[in-house]
């Protein structure tokens, strides 16, 4: 869903703004929001991927994302970074901003009868919080996320969580996704076809020297595969 469906940035961005200046970040000494904006992304990015990796747990990754860009403004405040993130997962899905033709993508495969699923590794309660509040919520049948099968893309247990819990067969599935090392790799995991969602370049990428099996730019582009 996110990165694909559900701006990600644009809505994480608002929501960093929202707190940014509801908490007066600037008055302690953080010169800018784009300036903090961008730690913050730096930080969360590293983060994921140790948690991906199985070093961090889900609750250290919340508070640690604000506390390590704020420290980059030499502020050491723990009580204000845990606040901050327990204040971002409040706002964050309550965001609406879709990329364009998601609605008119998945209306079309909905009258096509095709079976939708989503496979995040987003957290429980976020994730469906989003999915409501951005009226994403009907198209899907089932929602597997990491904290309800105990896995993460791209391991392959979270896939196989999700053929179970769907009744999908391999062969007669399709990933369809944002990220070449989540996504597209998780899905090769478990020998099922990929769709790279490329939303940020125009060229295909590879991932452990294998192209997706198809490559689109925008999601109108999927209606002429499915």
């Amino acid at each position: 869903m996110d990165h694909t469906l559900w701006d990600f940035e644009t809505n994480s961005g608002h929501s960093l703004q929202e707190i940014f200046q509801t908490l007066k970040l600037q008055e302690r000494g953080v010169n800018s929001f784009e300036q903090f904006h961008q730690a913050y992304l730096a930080h969360n990015d590293k983060l994921w991927a140790r948690y991906r990796n199985g070093f961090i747990k889900v609750d250290e990754l919340r508070w640690k994302r604000m506390w390590l860009a704020l420290l980059d403004f030499k502020i050491a405040d723990e009580p204000l970074a845990r606040k901050m993130g327990e204040e971002f997962l409040e706002l964050l899905p309550t965001r609406k901003t879709l990329f364009p033709h998601t609605i008119e993508l998945l209306d079309y495969l909905q009258r096509k009868e095709y079976q939708l699923h989503l496979i995040t590794n987003g957290f429980e309660k976020t994730q469906h919080s989003k999915l409501n509040n951005s009226g994403l919520a009907k198209y899907f049948k089932e929602v597997i996320t990491s904290e309800g099968s105990n896995s993460l893309k791209p391991h392959k247990e979270i896939f196989e969580f999700a053929f179970q819990k769907t009744g999908a067969l391999p062969e007669q599935s399709i990933m369809i996704g944002d990220s070449i090392e989540v996504d597209i790799l998780g899905a090769m995991n478990v020998g099922i076809d990929q769709i790279h969602v490329n939303h940020l370049t125009d060229k295909a990428e590879k991932i452990n020297n294998q192209l997706p099996t198809y490559t689109v730019y925008s999601l109108k582009e999927l209606e002429d595969i499915f």
